[in-house]
């Protein structure tokens, strides 16, 4: 599922106008928009990655497994809050695909969350 957002994620500068929206900053503060948006695309895709082609590394109870595992739920489980508590999602896109978009990403984060705090407690029991 993380591949599958992370595929989708290619859609949301097209979808959110980043092109007209970031024609009105100065440019070192684009460019360090697209840095920031490169590195988390790639941190999603590096979890997705690991994941999919290595889970037994994720849940052989060791310590870097736990660390690991904890460390991404942490992060997916931050993204929730962020979502919730920081993004002014007033000024967000109005329409039912948005609407439904955000329902999914938030949907995805909540499981993505759940799914590595349990390989965390697996790992530390």
């Amino acid at each position: 599922m993380q591949i599958i957002l992370v595929a989708g994620s290619l859609l949301i500068p097209k979808l959110l106008n980043w092109k007209k929206e970031l024609s009105i900053v100065a440019p070192l503060i684009r460019q360090m928009f697209w840095t920031y948006a490169g590195y988390i695309l790639m941190t999603n895709l590096s979890f997705g990655v690991l994941s999919f082609f290595a889970p037994e590394a994720l849940s052989d109870h060791s310590l870097l497994a736990a660390a690991v595992s904890l460390f991404i739920a942490l992060y997916w489980a931050a993204r929730i809050l962020i979502q919730f508590f920081y993004f002014d999602r007033a000024s967000a896109p109005k329409g039912w695909i948005y609407f439904w978009g955000e329902v999914g990403l938030v949907a995805m984060f909540v499981f993505f969350a759940f799914s590595y705090l349990w390989v965390f407690y697996s790992n530390i029991s």
